[in-house]
């Protein structure tokens, strides 16, 4: 039968169409605007809004990122010297070689003391003013043969004379204030003249130093003998006071002429250098009894000492020779566990192109000036063992330098009696990359160490600002954190998933997700004052625990294996770990209650002293073990809840189907949900990972804080994030502690940025890699 071919009818919008009623219009909402396009419209805010909260936070966290660049780049930055106009002195009536200059530490107003005239030099802007100090009030009689200079802070002169006197000179600047704007007023005293030897001779080499209480000086005599001379002041309870003066030759215990000299700042240590390249180093604890501590050679080409120097807190010694050798040398133990040192030299500088002529030392660090012949001028700096600077200014040679209060500046006298005047900005001379993650040979170690120390109680400390310590206790925390809750949490998801009947799921799940919402701060309040000590006090009912409770679950799972068929089915599928909770509290109960036997049993009666004598480990109470525990109850909740999810969101009809042929359970997730929820996990456990290296109030308050490289887990640690929260509110701000805390915030910056980016790759391979599954 033939059927004809069907003839469309139009349909159109308002009219009939057969068998139906009329289409109707659109409905209107508002009068305005029909339902569909309110939701275009809801979608497109929607979508806007969306999109900018995505903008902005990755505007903010790049704006986080360049704020904390912009703060550390100053650490690297190379210093810098600008050299204003040189200053004219007039010629002096009677020519010497001695000469000495110096700055007030606003830079402004410098002094020049040559033989017996001390004028003071305006350095500010406009033509530089110069005020003489008549001679008759420094130097009544006598003609000045030898200046030096006390070390430390202030302006503390001498001058020796060719009758074998020394006259202490003392310049104060003070700050005057008229009229809103400040000026600078010098000052000098001049002290009561000691005799430098019993016989007045002309003073050719002179080191001085002075105290509260006593002043030494070292002069070397024309006819070549070198004399120590103490000037003590005792006061009595009356109001008045004596003075008590000790002579002592030193000349014989030295072989060769004497050609440097200087003092440590406590005047318990004198170094003496010959034209033979030795410095001989003289023990002042007993004015009256001085020793000769130790004879060192010091020039390898046997050299000349022209200079010597102690730096800031009187353990390094600088050694300048007549071939532009400069080293630092300090005492080193030499023997580890005795009291017996030997100086070493342990920094040795880029040498000048001729001899050294001058050392001057920075009041505030360890950096130093050195010049030459030729009137080269480098900056250095002891603890990075690096040359700063370099200069060569075209003034001629120098005969005297001297660096400003504030390590920002530095004044020189040259031959042509010319003042020259640096300013100099160098604000973070100890922070090298190689002081921040290498070993440094610190003053007072054996050998070069990883330390952090950013402060102490003396104004001499050695700053050390090796954050590798820090980086290494970051990763020694996460470490032990991750051992014990990626087990824990992983598992816990498992059985949840696969096992837990959904009764108990629905109930446990939210349960463990609530405990991510507890602050860190408690838990760390928890763990330091709380944990710790019952940790400490329990630590071999602890062992026992870890002992017996595998060995208990599993005679208890053995055990319920034997049970006859007919009781095992009566217990509910999905709980039967629960009835093992009974075994371990019983198992915790008994080990506690049996702690003092398992002390006895495991670790000989005291188990301090045992992991001391047969594993070299002290324990201390807040240690790595505190902290893994509290850091990971901290990031358990985190991993089990991802990690729950990804395996639940495993298609069920993948797993009816495993079970359907043939499959067991166990078989059924190892062959298929932890493969094709591994991307899941593996997001879990980065996530983790990167809440482990973050974490900071736990850490603070577990742990003693101690940035030491040590995997025990019985010694403390600190953290990156830790040592900012401890340093930062007493950290100067543009200071090196300060710009180095940032360098810390920001490797923390780089590595979560890093790890969470690699994460992410490799879930994005485990991704497309099981896909099919």
């Amino acid at each position: 039968m033939n059927v004809p071919p069907l003839t469309p009818v139009p349909v159109f919008q308002g009219e009939p169409s057969p068998g139906r009623g009329p289409t109707p219009a659109p409905a209107l909402v508002g009068g305005l605007f029909t339902r569909r396009q309110i939701r275009s419209i809801t979608d497109g805010i929607t979508r806007f809004i969306i999109k900018t909260g995505g903008i902005s936070i990755i505007l903010c966290i790049l704006g986080m990122c360049v704020f904390l660049v912009k703060e550390v780049i100053p650490l690297f930055l190379p210093p810098q010297a600008t050299l204003t106009e040189p200053i004219t002195l007039p010629q002096h009536e009677r020519p010497t070689a001695a000469a000495l200059v110096g700055i007030d530490e606003h830079q402004e107003l410098a002094y020049v003391l040559r033989g017996d005239t001390l004028e003071f030099v305006f350095l500010g802007e406009g033509t530089a003013a110069i005020s003489q100090v008549p001679s008759q009030g420094l130097l009544p009689t006598g003609s000045v043969t030898a200046l030096a200079r006390a070390l430390g802070k202030g302006h503390n002169l001498t001058l020796g004379t060719e009758d074998g006197r020394i006259i202490p000179v003392t310049i104060e600047f003070t700050q005057v204030f008229q009229d809103s704007e400040r000026s600078i007023v010098p000052a000098v005293r001049v002290g009561t003249p000691i005799a430098a030897a019993p016989t007045p001779q002309p003073i050719a080499k002179l080191a001085y130093q002075s105290t509260d209480s006593e002043v030494r000086i070292a002069a070397q005599l024309e006819d070549q003998h070198l004399w120590l001379t103490t000037s003590r002041t005792v006061s009595r309870p009356d109001g008045t006071s004596s003075a008590s003066t000790t002579q002592a030759d030193l000349t014989s215990s030295i072989t060769g002429r004497v050609t440097a000299l200087t003092f440590a700042s406590r005047v318990e240590l004198l170094a003496v250098g010959t034209e033979e390249g030795k410095v001989y180093l003289f023990d002042l604890r007993d004015a009256a009894k001085p020793i000769l501590a130790e004879t060192m050679q010091v020039s390898e080409q046997g050299g000349a000492i022209t200079a010597l120097a102690y730096l800031m807190g009187d353990r390094s010694l600088i050694v300048g020779d007549a071939d532009g050798q400069v080293a630092v040398w300090m005492p080193v133990r030499e023997h580890p566990g005795t009291n017996q040192t030997k100086m070493t030299a342990v920094h040795r500088f880029a040498p000048h192109q001729s001899t050294v002529t001058d050392i001057t030392i920075s009041q505030r660090d360890k950096g130093f000036i050195t010049t030459d012949a030729e009137g080269g001028i480098r900056l250095h700096h002891s603890t990075s063992a690096q040359t700063l600077l370099a200069l060569t200014p075209r003034q001629g040679a120098l005969r005297n330098t001297y660096f400003s209060p504030k390590a920002d500046g530095l004044v020189g006298l040259t031959e042509s009696s010319r003042v020259i005047h640096y300013q100099i900005s160098n604000p973070y001379p100890e922070i090298t990359l190689a002081t921040l993650f290498s070993p440094v040979m610190y003053e007072g170690y054996e050998r070069p160490e990883l330390v952090w120390q950013s402060s102490s109680g003396s104004d001499d400390f050695e700053a050390k600002f090796s954050l590798t310590p820090l980086i290494f206790g970051t990763i020694k925390g996460t470490v032990y954190a991750v051992l014990l809750a990626v087990p824990l949490a992983v598992l816990a998801a498992i059985y949840t998933s696969m096992f837990m009947h959904p009764d108990y799921r629905t109930k446990i799940k939210p349960t463990i997700e609530i405990m991510a919402a507890l602050p860190t701060v408690v838990l760390g309040f928890l763990a330091g004052l709380w944990f710790a000590p019952v940790l400490e006090r329990n630590f071999p009912a602890m062992a026992g625990m870890v002992l017996v409770t595998p060995f208990a679950v599993a005679v208890s799972a053995g055990l319920f294996l034997l049970l006859p068929a007919s009781i095992r089915h009566r217990i509910r599928p999905g709980i039967e770990a629960l009835l093992m909770m009974p075994v371990i509290i019983a198992v915790v109960w008994g080990c506690l209650a049996t702690n003092a036997w398992w002390e006895s049993f495991l670790f000989d009666g005291h188990y301090k002293p045992w992991l001391q004598t047969h594993l070299g480990l002290n324990y201390d109470q807040r240690n790595a073990l505190v902290v893994g525990v509290a850091m990971g109850f901290a990031i358990i909740p985190i991993i089990y809840s991802i990690s729950e999810e990804a395996l639940s969101n495993v298609p069920k009809n993948l797993i009816a189907g495993s079970l359907a042929l043939g499959a067991t359970r166990w078989q059924t997730l190892v062959y298929l949900v932890l493969i094709s929820a591994s991307p899941g996990i593996f997001s879990a456990l980065m996530i983790g990972l990167g809440r482990a290296v973050g974490e900071t109030m736990i850490v603070l308050m577990a742990t003693g804080n101690t940035p030491i490289m040590d995997w025990s887990l019985f010694n403390g640690f600190r953290t990156l994030s830790a040592n900012i929260a401890v340093e930062i509110p007493e950290a100067p701000h543009g200071g090196t502690l300060y710009r180095t805390l940032f360098l810390a915030g920001l490797l923390l910056f780089v590595a979560t940025f890093l790890l969470n980016t690699v994460a992410e790759l490799v879930r994005q391979r485990l991704r497309e890699k099981y896909s099919q599954f």
